[in-house]
């Protein structure tokens, strides 16, 4: 039987980002959205491949013990863009914006998305990478893309699934989804193993 038909828990995702909202919705799950304001510093000298699951786990824990009742699952997570171990986090303006771009041109880069799964009794976190692979724009690509589709909110600078992807990605090695934003195939089978652990 397929988890989303009788899932045991109320899920509940910790995030406003549209992509994670239609994704998780296209998995075949119903949940509610709630989201909190947090501090995402990270120690500098942690590993940048582990700071999207610490992420993950400080969104989580913004949410207290009362605001997740017996029966709710919160799911959180934070994704990273690192260039040469470089984060490129989302950009504050279109000079940024293009500089990002620039940068990732003709290059292989890493995305990886942090992920926590947590119930009032237990907690799963964990991390999905993928990598990405640039062909080399010209100046007038990168400002046509910034201009139209002003990525302000994607980390990086760049959507995958917009037409910066289209015209511009040469190979993705990992989920294609996790560039998005969330890794669905590795979710599905926590949710499901979740789903599988509550029916013994």
């Amino acid at each position: 039987m397929l988890p989303f038909q009788d899932f045991p828990y109320t899920i509940v995702l910790g995030s406003n980002s549209p992509r994670r909202r239609e994704l998780l919705a296209s998995l075949g799950f119903e949940f509610e959205t709630r989201s909190k304001d947090i501090d995402e510093s990270y120690p500098l000298a942690m590993p940048r491949e582990s700071v999207p699951e610490y992420l993950a786990h400080l969104k989580s824990m913004a949410f207290t013990e009362e605001e997740l009742p017996e029966n709710y699952l919160l799911i959180t997570g934070d994704t990273m863009v690192l260039l040469d171990d470089k984060p490129l986090h989302k950009p504050k303006d279109r000079d940024q914006a293009i500089r990002s771009l620039y940068a990732l041109s003709g290059q292989t880069h890493k995305v990886i998305t942090g992920l926590s799964l947590r119930t009032k009794e237990k907690q799963y976190t964990f991390s999905v990478e993928s990598k990405v692979t640039f062909r080399v724009f010209s100046l007038e690509e990168i400002e046509y893309y910034v201009d139209k589709y002003k990525p302000y909110d994607k980390a990086g600078a760049y959507g995958i699934q917009e037409w910066i992807g289209y015209v511009g990605i040469e190979s993705v090695e990992g989920s294609f989804y996790n560039v998005m934003g969330l890794p669905t195939q590795r979710l599905y089978r926590v949710l499901s193993e979740i789903y599988n652990a509550e029916k013994k």
